[in-house]
């Protein structure tokens, strides 16, 4: 049994924690059909406050920090074989309870949060377009205002949650031109007229975290359902995409620590050449070299997290900065877990799950290639530049 340090946050928040990895069975995935499932799971996550750590505490929920929420992630990544729950899961808490929490006015926190908080109500972050992925700016839903308030068109596709959400926040265009200033976020319920979802896309990675198009056919919300000013779809995006980048990347942190230890023991088991092939110095030093690997990512992570809870002006960078750290980080260690169990490893073991999960992180949440412009602009590599159109 190898030790991997522990995550650096306070008793308390140890003990949640502990709490949390303890809830492994509870969530874990069960037969019939995806959509039911996952609502069951999250039902059931609620029971226990998880689907609420972002919400503040006088609408029923945690109010936890960026830093205890990354850690109760890991936790649970940790524990809950199923990464694609604890994505589905993170995608609500992050990029859809944080940024409603942020900007919501206190009706419409009264209206969305507790249910949000207990489990009941599933949320989902809708920003990219099938044509609008990493060029955000090309988006073109869009919503007009009239006398009984907006009416939006268009379509999102690869929204996370979308064929099982209750509480979709899009971010739609409200005017013309490439600016953000131009884009306005709405809180979309299930059932609104002209409001739809499509089926789950048949995917082989995070199978069980739904993923899917929503369609908005003269769709018409009210003016109280726009989440901050008109205008304001780009502070609303970069706050569920701040919360994202660093709290949901937890998970993996979590899931290379669970795949690291159960390498290590297999390879104990392992005899060759008439001793545990973990004995051999080119195995041991792997082992090493990954756990090298990890806490470094997970340092950078965690001071990203404190950047954010203190406000500070790079917590930005720090956090584009571990993303591209953590997605890498679990793409290595997972093919290396997978190469160290040879056979075993692809065709028995989880490291495999860990390493076909961990590929989508270099694209979600800003692709890498994106973040690392992003950083080199940040720390003057790289001056802005204005795109075309």
């Amino acid at each position: 049994m190898i030790h991997l340090p522990m995550a650096p946050v306070s008793p308390e928040v140890a003990g949640l924690c502990d709490w949390a990895r303890s809830a492994g069975d509870m969530l874990a995935a069960g037969p019939g059909d995806p959509a039911q499932d996952l609502r069951r799971r999250f039902a059931e996550a609620g029971k226990i406050g998880l689907t609420g750590l972002t919400v503040p505490e006088e609408y029923d929920g945690a109010g936890l920090s960026a830093t205890s929420a990354t850690a109760i992630t890991e936790a649970l990544g940790e524990s809950v074989a199923d990464a694609g729950f604890v994505f589905s899961l993170a995608a609500h808490l992050y990029a859809c309870v944080a940024p409603i929490a942020e900007f919501g006015t206190a009706e419409q926190k009264s209206r969305w949060l507790p249910g949000l908080a207990d489990g009941s109500l599933i949320g989902a972050f809708a920003v990219t377009e099938a044509d609008a992925g990493s060029d955000i700016m090309s988006m073109r839903t869009s919503a007009t205002q009239h006398d009984d308030g907006w009416h939006i068109a268009g379509t999102k596709s690869m929204i996370t949650n979308a064929p099982v959400a209750d509480v979709v926040l899009a971010v739609v265009r409200t005017g013309e031109g490439r600016s953000f200033f131009n884009t306005s976020a709405f809180v979309v319920e299930r059932g609104t007229e002209g409001f739809d979802a499509g089926a789950p896309y048949d995917k082989r990675v995070l199978a069980t975290s739904l993923l899917g198009d929503l369609w908005f056919d003269d769709c018409r919300v009210a003016e109280r359902d726009m989440l901050g000013s008109r205008g304001s779809g780009g502070a609303v995006f970069s706050t569920g995409m701040s919360w994202e980048r660093v709290c949901l990347f937890g998970l993996y942190l979590g899931q290379l620590r669970r795949v690291l230890r159960e390498t290590a023991d297999y390879l104990e088991g392992r005899t060759q050449f008439g001793q545990p092939i973990a004995r051999f110095q080119a195995v041991s030093h792997e082992i090493a070299e990954c756990a090298v690997a990890l806490e470094s990512a997970r340092s950078l992570l965690f001071r990203a997290a404190a950047a954010m809870d203190a406000g500070a002006t790079d917590a930005g960078v720090l956090g584009d900065m571990a993303k591209v750290t953590v997605s890498r980080t679990a793409v290595d260690i997972g093919l290396r877990c997978v190469q160290l169990q040879g056979g075993h490893g692809v065709t028995s073991s989880t490291a495999v799950d860990v390493l076909l999960d961990a590929l989508p992180s270099r694209v979600f949440s800003g692709s890498n290639e994106v973040q690392i412009g992003n950083i080199a602009r940040s720390i003057g590599a790289a001056k802005p530049t204005r795109a075309a159109g």
